[in-house]
């Protein structure tokens, strides 16, 4: 499945940026933790509107990467160039705030909470009135109240999870919880959406659905999509582009049939067996 992004099929958005034009550029990022090298003197693109995949064997540094771009660590060298903003600090909430979203290797729900409420937290942004204006339930807040609540319940539909809108997460399967926490993430509307590994521990049926959501959330909603995959039969078919990192290096950079004939890709990671 081919669905590299055409630039010039451009479609531009009130952020100024056209499809297909880079929405965030990795600049020369080192990651160190003591003395460990989590990433070293990496770069890469993501473009609006495709979908990329980060993959490479455990330890490469995939999950550092993600929390680079999200803030939750900070370089020692190299920055982060998002909508056209450079920065080598940001908080994650600062993130979320310019429109990036993400989701975690191990699920992070609240777990007594319904389904509906826990996309409801994802909407924290989207809730201007104040803490007054809450505790009355009256007037702007309502009407702010009753439009984040339509909201969730589009995504609620889009995702097929009707039947558990009200059940806590703590209750529902894995892959279940996975598709919630998705709902979670693009309740806050984000331009640029990082899943850290969103097929772990599903089963087949479960991965056909969660790359069909992602590609319909790609599609349906123009979502900018990274990506950290280890099944290379769905990171092959899903992603436009594909970026391999080794023991923190970046050995592999481009289309999915460029990377699995990359020599250097297959000797480190793909290997015959795959």
């Amino acid at each position: 499945m081919n669905r590299h992004v055409d630039p010039r099929e451009a479609l531009s958005d009130g952020d100024g940026i056209a499809m297909g034009e880079v929405l965030l550029d990795v600049r020369n990022v080192s990651l160190r933790f003591g003395g460990v090298k989590a990433i070293s003197d990496i770069s890469f693109d993501i473009r609006k509107g495709e979908i990329r995949a980060i993959i490479g064997p455990n330890g490469a540094g995939k999950t550092s990467m993600l929390n680079v771009i999200n803030g939750f660590y900070t370089p020692q060298e190299g920055s982060i160039v998002f909508r056209g903003k450079e920065r080598q600090k940001i908080a994650p909430y600062e993130a979320a705030a310019s429109g990036i979203a993400r989701t975690f290797q191990n699920v992070a729900l609240f777990k007594g909470m319904s389904t509906l409420d826990n996309i409801m937290a994802g909407r924290t942004l989207a809730m201007h009135r104040n803490f007054f204006w809450q505790l009355l339930y009256y007037g702007p807040a309502l009407r702010e109240e009753i439009a984040n609540r339509r909201k969730v319940e589009e995504i609620i539909d889009f995702l097929e999870i009707q039947h558990i809108r009200k059940t806590p997460v703590g209750r529902l399967p894995y892959g279940l919880q996975k598709r919630v926490e998705l709902g979670r993430a693009l309740a806050a509307e984000p331009s640029l959406l990082l899943l850290d590994e969103p097929m772990a521990g599903m089963n087949l049926e479960e991965k056909e659905d969660m790359s069909r959501f992602i590609l319909d959330v790609n599609a349906q909603f123009g979502t900018t999509i990274a990506l950290i995959e280890h099944d290379m039969g769905v990171v092959m078919d899903i992603s436009d582009r594909v970026v391999v990192l080794d023991y923190g290096r970046k050995i592999g950079d481009g289309t999915p049939d460029e990377v699995k004939s990359s020599q250097d890709v297959i000797d480190a990671y793909l290997g015959v067996s795959h």
